[in-house]
This record gives C-alpha cells, sequence and structure tokens, in this order.
C-alpha cells in the first residue's frame, strides 16, 4: 500500500500533473541520481533521495562548511536512504569522504528529519533548526507504538468520522516515528532573522508557518539562492492541516501571512532550491499562485456553508479527487478541510457549533446588520 507524505496538499494532489506557471523557469535540468550530486554554485551540491510516499522524492543540499558540509535535511530512515548517504560520503564520493560539520533541518517530517540522528551522531555533529521544529517532532515520535488518544478520537468523530474510519485510524496510528532515526538529545537553535555562516557565504534564516509550527527557510542574497524547504513547491501546494492536538489552530492563516512575508522579504530574483520538484526562477509567481488557490478554495467553501456542513461534507468544496472513508487520505482532507473552516471561524465569516450528536457543524455567518 503506498503511503501518503504530509508534505503535499491533497487538493494538490488530486488534480496533478499540473500546468507549471508560464513565469517558472528551470535552470537546472534533469535532476541527480540517487548517490550523486549536482554543483548548482561553487560549493552548493543538490542530492537527491527516494521517499517510500506517493510523492517518491525529496531533494537535499550539502553546503561547502570550511573542510566538510553543511547538510541541510536528510531524507527518511530506510535501507534505501542509508546506502544513499554511505555512497555519496564514502571517499569516493562527490562529497570527497570529508566530515558533515553540522545538521540543518527546515523541519520536522520525517523526509527532512529521519536520517539527522545518524548523521550527527556519526560526525560528532550539532542539529541546527528551530525550537519548535525540534520539540513538536520529539513529542510526536514519542507516539510511536502508542494507542490513538481518546482526544484524536473524539476530533475525528466530531468531523463526522464513522466508527470503520475511526477503527482503520486507530490501527495506523503511532507511525510517525517509524521513518525518523533516534533524534540527537540537543540541538542549535535557528530563528527568524538570523544569519548564519556556513563556509564563506551567509545565509538568512526565514520562518514560515502554516505548513509545520516554525518551518527555517535559508536565503543567500550573494548566491541568488533560496532553500526553501516545503514552504514554497513549484509544481504541489504543500500540505495545511489542522490536527487533534490544536484542534483551534489557524494554520491557514499563518500560512497566507508567511506567503506575504516570503514576498517582502525575498528578492524574485533567487533560484528556490525546493524540497520536491525541480529548483526553479520565479518565486513571486509561485507565491501568487498558491495564495490565489487557497482563495479559490475559500469562495467554494464559503458557497458550501449556506448549509450546515460537517467537515467531511467539505471535502468536494476543497478537493478535485473523491475521499472515501476507507481512504489513506482521509485524516488529511480532514486536517486540510477544518484548516480553511477555522480559517473562517476566525474572521467571522462562519460559526461552529455542536450537535446532540457530538458532530461539529460550520455554517456561513449572518450578514451583520446596515
Amino acid at each position: 500500500m503506498q503511503r501518503m507524505n504530509p508534505d503535499a496538499s491533497i487538493a494538490a494532489t488530486a488534480d496533478a500533473p499540473t500546468a507549471d506557471p508560464p513565469a517558472l523557469h528551470y535552470p537546472f535540468g534533469s535532476p541527480p541520481a540517487l548517490g550523486s550530486a549536482l554543483e548548482l554554485r561553487p560549493g552548493v551540491l543538490w542530492l537527491r533521495m527516494p521517499l517510500p510516499f506517493a510523492l517518491n522524492h525529496i531533494n537535499l543540499w550539502a553546503l561547502r562548511d570550511g573542510d566538510g558540509w553543511a547538510i541541510v535535511d536528510t531524507g527518511t530512515q530506510t535501507p534505501e536512504v542509508l546506502a544513499a548517504w554511505r555512497q555519496l560520503l564514502s571517499a569516493d564520493g562527490p562529497l570527497g569522504g570529508l566530515p558533515v560539520t553540522r545538521v540543518l533541518a527546515t523541519h520536522m517530517h520525517p523526509d527532512h528529519m529521519g536520517m539527522a540522528g545518524w548523521l550527527t551522531r556519526k560526525f560528532d555533529a550539532r542539529l541546527w533548526i528551530t525550537r519548535e521544529e525540534y520539540l513538536m517532532c520529539r513529542t510526536l515520535t514519542a507516539d510511536t507504538g502508542r494507542e490513538a488518544p481518546d482526544d484524536a478520537l473524539r476530533f475525528y468523530r466530531s468531523c463526522g468520522w464513522t466508527e470503520e474510519a475511526l477503527d482503520a485510524y486507530r490501527a495506523r496510528f503511532g507511525g510517525f516515528g517509524k521513518f525518523i532515526h533516534a533524534l540527537p538529545d540537543s540541538f542549535r537553535r535557528l530563528v527568524d532573522g538570523q544569519t548564519l555562516t556556513i563556509g564563506s557565504h551567509r545565509w538568512r534564516v526565514i520562518v514560515g508557518r502554516g505548513h509545520s509550527p516554525e518551518h527555517a527557510c535559508l536565503v543567500s542574497e550573494e548566491l541568488g539562492l533560496m532553500i526553501s524547504g516545503d514552504q514554497v513547491l513549484p509544481k504541489i501546494s504543500s500540505n495545511v492541516s489542522v490536527y487533534p492536538t490544536e484542534p483551534d489552530a489557524d494554520p491557514l492563516g499563518e500560512w497566507l501571512a508567511s506567503i506575504d512575508h516570503l514576498r517582502q522579504t525575498v528578492p524574485d530574483t533567487v533560484t528556490v532550491l525546493p524540497s520536491h520538484g525541480e529548483p526553479f526562477i520565479g518565486l513571486h509567481a509561485r507565491l501568487d499562485r498558491l495564495s490565489r488557490g487557497h482563495d479559490k478554495g475559500l469562495t467554494r467553501l464559503r458557497q458550501r456553508l449556506v448549509q450546515p456542513q460537517r467537515a467531511i461534507d467539505c471535502f468536494g468544496a476543497l478537493f478535485a479527487r473523491s475521499i472515501d472513508e476507507g481512504s489513506e487520505l482521509l485524516g488529511m482532507a480532514t486536517g486540510e478541510a477544518v484548516a480553511h473552516l477555522n480559517y473562517l471561524v476566525k474572521r467571522g465569516e462562519a460559526t461552529q457549533t455542536r450537535g446532540a450528536d457530538g458532530v461539529l457543524r460550520w455554517q456561513a455567518s449572518a450578514p451583520a446588520a446596515a
């Protein structure tokens, strides 16, 4: 059974492949093969690792750092990725047998953090990551092997899930840490606006939110590069979801604010190095397209909420593909639907009520009197 990656939005994967926005330009051609690297700038290498998900790859970046390499993101903990790292790090590999000086993680998802513990221990290197990402990753990996908590079952039941869907959730729960090597017990904190010197170049940290709690992007104006992680992807939209741990969160509001922040603080001339897809030029056009996509979904959702709706009743307004109760997509679709619903509630455009059956229903707010 093919697993879903939490990086990709249901809306994006539903109608993929999508036509590339005409303003985007891909300057580097084909990606590097597994176990090899492609030099994009002197001392900046593009690596690619396989993923055991529907989204089947992740891009990683090696930055020359003195007598070694700083690694940005790490891939999942799988035998294939371990073999690829051993080839990359070998004396005759593309990293020239040089050590890893530090590991930087854009955020806490398994495809980004999976091998961080292995690399930091192998080279006695530090993990650099934002505080919220590190702590959230530790929290979620602690769930490995646990039974599904009552709060999570209550959350999904309130969204309209059947008992059969809840049983499937119980069976799948606790798998987050399966693809993550044991985390290091300490880290070096990244903060928004911080400047890092890596080798002979300076990189500025820009934090985005919505896809994950405190996602770090890295921008080097002198190199004209932005390592965007999952905050900006060229062909798919990142997953923006509400989870049972914080059912009243507003990640979509944070996501849209982060899009505006990136547009204002990063020049359109940079070459974007994303975690999925190929490096591209055309940052502002892509940000505009991502923002418009959510605006269109919210418009359709407002129309649906003329009548009270459960979260699962809103799928048709937001996603092109059908989501049934047995699908592995059900949890992700529910999280994205609630993110859009919470966005409207937070802005006074919708109300949320709980029925006698314990199920939440959302409805558009009545227009204020003149």
